[in-house]
């Protein structure tokens, strides 16, 4: 492979020189991606967040009530809010204000001392700031202290004016603002949805505080919206059902909340009429975990002791009733196991949100998993006590949940009897899908297989492709839609049951993630509805029957580029309109002419351009899907295809004036 080259090539070269120091904040532009994630638009829009965690650990600390964004023309973002403001004065160690420091140097914060700093935050530990600094074309902060108003302006991190005083003030806060380095992102282009969603979020989680949003891009059609929920999570709730058009299976929101060993511990749940389905948002410090963590752990855990004890002790009060034989009793009792974990948390929807009095770890820079270990029994703790409680002076809502578990159960036994029947015969007896174009490695490590819409995509991916380690999967037409679907009908899908062979692990509760073929499975489909479709379709596949898969980080989905430019023998590939008119000019710069291919499918590739552009693994762009992203397609197929009409409506609402350059 390409590595192995390099290393093997510059060998002789390797020595005390090689070894490289980074100054100030030249390791974030060197690794834009470690410290946000990715260089695309979720990197884009995590530089928003930074800002606004640092203004909600004021809220947390209970210093600031109200935080407004702004989008402001040629996508600058301003954040402001209302708290003490950051800390103006010259630091001792530093011998440069503290406010310079929170933007320039790493690790420079207020969330390492729990004593004079947050004894709660979010953000990232004094990197934050300095990160959104260092990925700027530029970024200037305005300090209101309640008397002076400071101000600092920065190139690319790089300051060379000191912070001063511009004006008076009355009141306090702090007000960043700041344009993205075209330079490092893909695109520089927000998503106004992306980021409203984001503070809804945010001001779910902190009840009481105000979070406001504009988009002035466009003075003819501006958007503003204000989130403020006195109700909490539990309004959280009430608000999800009523987006995914679930009927809830009892009318109370069941609320949680407690404190364990320094540990926060706030839950809101309710189980709606759904199958298949299993909703939980977690949060940690107000960030918000997609991929889960100890605190969901927890709450797992704790969830599946209370039901099935409860569910024990009504087995037993109708032995009793029926007054059968002790033998008889005594054999019933012991058959009872419990319900699965999963048959619990079937229909579920849930938030938990756990605060912790001291650091927060998690597994990345991004913070999508939540990795302390003492948060696992003090969230157990905490729901085990309070839930238990709850079903006593609520025991109309525990039957409910005790039969819904019940029901779930049973259906997972039957289902799973007949799968595996099914199984035997379609995945023992037929081997590999016949459209398989299959790799000769064996390894995981290094194997991918593409899903491709299409024989034309598939047939330039198959002449194209890497035979070595490389499979190709071609789909056609329309596959099952799994929004009321379970997991026996999957082996019955003909659209489906290709790519259930092909991985080898089987599905749902007979899932074996040791039984994977390959160690990545990337879906490639063109950028036009139809394409999206299809990803969304398999994503939410995934998300429901395999979901391991994404939780160990093995999907991912393929970027192709959406232009040409070239000029003579000059080519570019462009994967956003910006890049696109920055090739334009960048080949035209003395005035000639460039020519422009928009793809409208991969299958307008040829073999070589689409080894290139998009599997090449030297030069390709790929998306690991994370739950997050999973759960989200999994949202929009419930509204889409569900049964609620309301839902729906307000979704093609909604998104019908972002559908451009449709091919109809």
């Amino acid at each position: 492979m390409a590595d192995e080259k390099s290393v093997s090539s510059s060998q002789g070269e390797y020595g005390a020189d090689s070894i490289q120091s980074l100054k100030g904040l030249e390791p974030v532009r060197k690794s834009p991606g470690f410290y946000m994630g990715s260089t695309g638009e979720g990197g884009l829009h995590h530089l928003v967040y930074e800002i606004v965690d640092n203004s909600v650990d004021e809220a947390l600390a209970g210093y600031c009530t109200e935080i407004d964004v702004a989008i402001l023309p040629d996508n600058i973002i301003r954040v402001k809010d209302n708290g003490r403001g950051i800390p103006t004065g010259i630091n001792s160690a530093e011998g440069i204000s503290a406010a310079t420091m929170v933007f320039t140097v790493l690790n420079a914060g207020g969330k390492f001392d729990g004593e004079g700093g947050y004894k709660v935050a979010g953000g990232m530990h004094g990197v934050g700031a300095s990160a959104v600094n260092a990925l700027s074309e530029w970024l200037e902060f305005e300090i209101h202290d309640g008397k002076n108003v400071h101000f600092q302006h920065f190139d690319r991190g790089v300051y060379t004016e000191p912070i001063k005083v511009i004006g008076t003030t009355d009141r306090t806060g702090t007000t960043v603002t700041f344009k993205p380095d075209g330079t490092i992102f893909h695109t520089t282009e927000f998503n106004y949805e992306t980021l409203s969603s984001s503070l809804r979020e945010k001001a779910f989680l902190n009840a009481g505080l105000k979070l406001n949003i504009h988009d002035l891009r466009d003075e003819n059609n501006i958007q503003e919206e204000t989130f403020q929920y006195n109700g909490g999570i539990c309004e959280y709730i009430e608000w999800l059902n009523k987006k995914r058009g679930a009927e809830v299976l009892h009318p109370d929101v069941i609320y949680i909340k407690g404190e364990c060993d320094g540990i926060i511990a706030e839950v809101a749940l309710q189980y709606t009429t759904d199958f298949n389905s299993e909703v939980i948002r977690s949060f940690a410090n107000e960030i918000h975990t997609g991929e889960g963590g100890t605190h969901e752990l927890g709450f797992k855990r704790a969830l599946n002791n209370v039901v099935n004890s409860f569910a024990k002790q009504e087995l037993e009060k109708k032995e009793k009733t029926k007054k059968k034989k002790p033998s008889k009793k005594g054999a019933e009792e012991k058959a009872f196991n419990g319900y699965s974990g999963e048959a619990i948390r079937e229909a579920i929807n849930a938030v938990i949100s756990v605060k912790l009095l001291h650091r927060a770890e998690f597994e990345g820079q991004t913070k999508g998993k939540l990795n302390n270990p003492e948060v696992q029994p003090a969230v157990y703790k905490i729901v085990n006590e309070q839930l238990t409680y709850y079903f006593e002076e609520h025991p109309e809502t525990m039957q409910i949940i005790v039969n819904k578990a019940a029901n779930s159960q049973a259906v997972r036994d039957a289902a799973r009897k007949a799968m595996e029947t099914k199984r035997k015969s379609v995945m023992d007896g037929a081997g590999m899908p016949g459209k398989l174009s299959d790799c000769s490695e064996n390894d995981i490590s290094v194997t991918e297989i593409y899903i491709v819409e299409g024989d034309s995509a598939g047939g330039s991916a198959k002449e194209g492709r890497d035979r070595r380690f490389q499979a190709i999967l071609p789909l056609w037409g329309k596959m099952l839609n799994v929004e009321k679907a379970r997991a026996d009908k999957v082996y019955n899908n003909d659209k489906l049951l290709p790519v259930v062979k092909a991985l080898g692990t089987g599905v749902a509760e007979d899932f074996n993630i040791e039984k994977l073929r390959y160690g990545r499975v990337i879906i490639m489909s063109d950028a036009d509805v139809d394409g999206l479709h299809i990803r969304t379709l398999l994503l939410t596949f995934f998300f429901r029957f395999m979901r391991p898969l994404i939780e160990q980080g093995h999907v991912y989905c393929a970027q192709p580029p959406l232009f040409k430019v070239s000029r003579g023998k000059q080519v570019r590939y462009a994967f956003s309109d910006e890049e696109r008119d920055r090739y334009i000019a960048e080949l035209g710069a003395d005035g000639g002419k460039t020519d422009v291919q928009r793809y409208k499918g991969l299958g307008e590739m040829d073999a070589s351009q689409l080894w290139e552009t998009t599997m090449n693994p030297e030069t390709r762009t790929m998306l690991r899907v994370s739950v997050e992203d999973a759960a989200k397609a999994d949202e929009i197929m419930t509204i889409l295809m569900g049964d609620k009409v309301e839902p729906r409506r307000e979704f093609i609402e909604q998104n019908a004036k972002l559908a451009e350059n449709l091919d109809i």
